[in-house]
């Protein structure tokens, strides 16, 4: 779905949350949703970024988004009711998420992984994604057609020496996108994830300071498949571990 021609209307009225909204990928496609004519809740632990976000939007004619500034390292269980409560609240329905938020703090041997950073990175990778989840569910089955889309990795399906917390961590994701896609089989959730490769991101920067990161694709390049994927043109596809690359 490289090629994919969204029409301009594709994600009209519909509330798509996407974590991790203050840069990269995150970044990229919640404006690309917002274009398309979603609204957006942006989430993310950095304001400054989110308000530039927002502007942006904004200024392009796109529905007002919502900004919910949220650190999710140490977010409690309340918390997470709490954003479902105001979504609620101020939507009441939810037709997509994208969890993308993540972190990699570094690559490292498994014996010399410090424990506090390893919880660090599953809280969260894995464990936020589930808690959203858990929060949002009632929301999004409200909705005709709702979609959740998990940014994953190749290191989910075949893990590399180095990668540590941040390989278990994107296993424990594409886990909880399968047992999620055959719990909703018979609603109008679908579930599925995207690896999007090597990407022009603040991350990639910092796991490979050696690269030339204009050799990178930049963000912009996944919209077609995640607005596809978002939108109604994937209904029926569920469960699946899309690539970029393949």
């Amino acid at each position: 779905m490289h090629n994919y021609q969204a029409p301009s209307n594709l994600l009209r009225d519909r509330v798509i949350l996407v974590t991790g909204a203050g840069s990269g990928i995150g970044r990229t496609m919640s404006i690309a949703f917002a274009t398309h004519g979603a609204t957006v809740v942006l989430l993310s632990k950095t304001l400054p970024n989110l308000e530039s976000i927002y502007d942006e939007i904004e200024s392009l004619g796109a529905p007002t988004p919502a900004i919910y500034p949220m650190h999710l390292e140490g977010a409690t269980s309340h918390d997470y009711e709490e954003l479902a409560d105001k979504l609620e609240e101020s939507f009441g329905r939810l037709d997509g998420v994208l969890h993308n938020a993540a972190i990699n703090p570094y690559l490292s041997r498994i014996k010399d992984y410090d424990p506090q950073d390893w919880m660090k990175v599953m809280q969260v990778n894995a464990n936020a994604p589930f808690f959203i989840t858990q929060a949002c569910l009632p929301l999004l089955l409200k909705a005709e057609d709702a979609s959740m889309i998990f940014t994953s990795d190749s290191v989910a399906h075949k893990a590399k020496a180095y990668w540590g917390a941040y390989a278990a961590s994107k296993f424990a994701q594409e886990g909880l996108m399968q047992t999620l896609a055959e719990e909703l089989e018979h609603t109008a959730v679908r579930v599925n994830s995207i690896d999007p490769g090597p990407t022009r991101t603040n991350m990639r920067k910092t796991i490979f300071p050696g690269d030339d990161i204009n050799k990178i694709k930049p963000p912009e390049t996944l919209i077609p498949l995640y607005l596809w994927l978002m939108g109604p043109d994937s209904k029926g596809t569920s469960g699946q571990a899309l690539s970029y690359e393949e």
